[in-house]
């Protein structure tokens, strides 16, 4: 595919990048003419990619340094500076999985995921906020779920770390926007290393994970990189899910109804009254396939 020129002359760093959603990423960033820095623990898969970018005519580097790791991830955004000589944008796609029902998770199942997944995604934006205040400007593109959004059986850990980054990204957004900095967020249905490992063991578990594997990450990596484009100069503060051709606004909480009471509420109005009048806009138990129900298309 021939290159383009709106990340032309741009720098990038995008996390989790050998493979999957974070290497088409990366790619994508490369034909639109951006620099990228491809940070993958493995220096093998990361090294390809690297080699992928350069024969498509694009510039890039390999780097191993873990997102949980605050030192590491400083690693990466100043990797970025001394090679490209600034750094325009952080893409935070690293991830991992420790799925279990909650009363079987462990610390460790707790630790590991929101590590890599929230904190991660926090050490690499703060890495790159000094940079991008100082140079007035910057983006942040950071991948959520639609199980933190929504809602999934078995994973308390990743959703918890996923509905965080949402948080992150509009605090983000509302913080840097003084400094022409934009954050948003990508809720991406892919086929990846990483939903490899999500159970298919039921009629239904085996259902979704064949829906998810029509689903190529390159069409989460072109949105991706758009945003990160100057014609994204106005977009932040958003939550988009990615489906196939498929691309959705998500909504962000704000009231849905309120129940007055002049005198003030004891536990039998409250049931009496307040409840009875709030139920009706009560959610279910939902999860990401109760609500996205129609095959991608």
């Amino acid at each position: 595919m021939s290159r383009t020129d709106h990340l032309a002359g741009k720098a990038f760093v995008v996390t989790g990048a050998g493979r999957g959603i974070g290497r088409t990423i990366a790619l994508e960033i490369a034909k639109a003419g951006g620099n990228v820095v491809v940070n993958d623990l493995d220096q093998a898969v990361a090294d390809e990619v690297v080699a992928e970018i350069k024969a498509l005519g694009g510039d890039a580097a390999a780097n191993t340094d873990s997102v949980g790791d605050w030192e590491g991830a400083n690693n990466m955004v100043t990797q970025v500076v001394d090679t490209f000589g600034q750094i325009d944008g952080v893409i935070n796609n690293a991830g991992n999985l420790r799925d279990v029902i909650f009363h079987k998770m462990t610390q460790d199942d707790w630790d590991s995921v929101i590590n890599v997944h929230l904190k991660g995604s926090f050490n690499v934006s703060r890495a790159a906020a000094t940079h991008f205040r100082n140079q007035e400007g910057g983006v942040c593109v950071h991948m959520t779920s639609t199980s933190g959004l929504i809602g999934n059986f078995g994973q308390a850990n990743y959703a918890a770390a996923k509905a965080g980054i949402a948080a992150l990204s509009k605090s983000i957004a509302l913080d840097m926007q003084r400094y022409n900095v934009r954050s948003n967020c990508i809720a991406p249905f892919a086929w990846s290393r990483m939903t490899a490992s999500i159970p298919a063991e039921t009629p239904d578990q085996v259902a979704r994970v064949e829906k998810l594997k029509k689903m190529v990450p390159e069409k989460v990596g072109i949105v991706a990189a758009a945003l990160c484009t100057d014609r994204a100069a106005h977009i932040t503060g958003q939550i988009f899910a990615v489906r196939m051709n498929e691309i959705f606004l998500m909504s962000q909480s704000r009231p849905l109804r309120s129940t007055h009471a002049g005198e003030g509420w004891t536990i039998d109005s409250i049931f009496d009254t307040a409840m009875p009048q709030l139920e009706s806009h009560f959610y279910g138990l939902d999860r990401s396939q109760d609500v996205f129900t129609w095959d991608p298309v």
